[in-house]
């Protein structure tokens, strides 16, 4: 199931998409910026790197 963050026009920011053991979230153009895992409560960015605990996806999106 993916979920659209819109901004206030309408654009598409971003898109999360759900799997059977993380979450995802992808820009606009496609380019994965980070990946959540509930199994550690951890998510990461694209370069693996620990952002924080819980699920922060949605931030993500708010810093490009």
């Amino acid at each position: 199931m993916n979920k659209y963050l819109r901004d206030s026009e309408g654009k598409v920011l971003g898109i999360i998409t759900d799997s059977q053991d993380s979450r995802s979230i992808r820009d606009s153009s496609g380019r994965h910026l980070a990946a959540y895992d509930p199994k550690t409560n951890i998510t990461r960015d694209s370069k693996g790197r620990v952002l924080g605990t819980g699920d922060l996806l949605s931030t993500v999106i708010k810093g490009t």
